[in-house]
């Protein structure tokens, strides 16, 4: 296939031999813009980009004829297992139970096979036969679009906010770029250089940040402060004990103790900027605990992220869930 081969994406090195060799006989273009690797042993080797999925060929080649595609073997599972439990499976045993693993750089992977149960609740996973990689990358300038209608310049602070898409639309990426361009200090309309914001992210899942031994492998801004791998409420409430930030970020709230934690950061005058799962704010009255923050309208401004052909789409909507903005158009990302 055209576009000649590349260099090995940090990624890559997640690999064992074998895919990871398959893999850089893919264009150059397409890996640039790839957003899962699906192995499944025994079956059809897959990678996704906008949306879209193909199988991948043993000469690295793109298809949608299943019969033609790599099939990745027991010994390829257990390759993969060990590279990205860095040889120690036994140490993760909480990642097991909740069904991922999120590696140095964020990238974060899906596991599936047999559960095992304890009092009713899963275990730990064993027999692991399928992975889903998703691959995080940092694009500088994805918050520009949105951040203006987010900053506050009569009270010179960050609006409460929530960000809302499907999964696989950008919310993680979005937060990402929000926090390095608060903490930097470039916001308003038009954008005016001024003293940074202090941020702290709460990154349960070391997506945000992609925190290795405490410090972020992405570029968060300089007055950012990370809570790695912690619960969401607890990481909230130590953050603004400890670190008080002028702005929380958060991704992938839902649960009741996320959304007291929301509530109580908000009375102590703490900008929250939040995500959630859902393609609008209609499909989160069906959640007990978002319900409540809506009703409440504790959030001022809610966005709304969309994929069209592509790129990023977003549109705004008030506490009121009166439209804002339609349609405005940010920069392809991907979380």
């Amino acid at each position: 296939m055209g576009g000649g081969r590349i260099t090995n994406p940090n990624w890559l090195e997640l690999f064992p031999d074998r895919i990871r060799s398959i893999l850089l006989e893919l264009p150059r273009e397409l890996l640039g813009r790839l957003e899962e690797i699906r192995i499944r042993e025994g079956r059809p080797l897959e990678v996704n980009e906008s949306g879209g999925h193909r199988f991948v060929t043993g000469l690295g080649q793109l298809t949608l004829d299943e019969d033609k595609a790599y099939r990745p073997s027991r010994d390829d599972s257990r390759r993969f297992l060990d590279l990205i439990s860095n040889h120690s499976l036994y140490t993760l045993e909480e990642e097991l139970r909740k069904g991922f693993i999120t590696v140095p750089g964020g990238h974060r992977i899906g596991l599936a096979g047999r559960t095992v149960l304890s009092g009713g609740k899963v275990e730990h996973i064993r027999d692991i036969s399928g992975f889903n990689v998703r691959i995080a990358r940092e694009v500088p300038g994805a918050a520009s679009a949105v951040l203006p209608y987010l900053y506050d310049e009569r009270e010179r602070r960050m609006k409460h906010a929530l960000i809302l898409s499907p999964p696989q639309h950008g919310k993680t990426t979005l937060l990402r770029d929000l926090a390095r361009q608060i903490s930097s200090g470039c916001f308003g309309s038009p954008p005016v250089k001024t003293t940074g914001m202090k941020v702290g992210i709460i990154d349960e899942r070391s997506e945000i940040a992609g925190s290795l031994a405490g410090v972020p492998s992405f570029d968060v801004g300089p007055r950012t402060d990370v809570m790695d791998a912690c619960p969401k409420a607890e990481g909230m409430m130590m953050m603004i004990r400890s670190m008080s930030p002028d702005v929380l970020i958060v991704d992938e709230i839902g649960r009741e103790e996320d959304a007291e934690a929301v509530t109580e950061a908000l009375h102590a005058g703490i900008s929250v900027i939040a995500s959630a799962h859902g393609s609008g704010p209609e499909e989160l009255q069906n959640r007990p605990a978002m319900k409540r923050l809506m009703d409440n309208r504790m959030f001022e401004i809610y966005v709304l992220l969309h994929r069209s052909r592509g790129k990023t789409a977003f549109r705004l909507m008030d506490r009121q869930m009166r439209i804002l903005q339609l349609h405005a158009k940010g920069e392809a990302h991907h979380a």
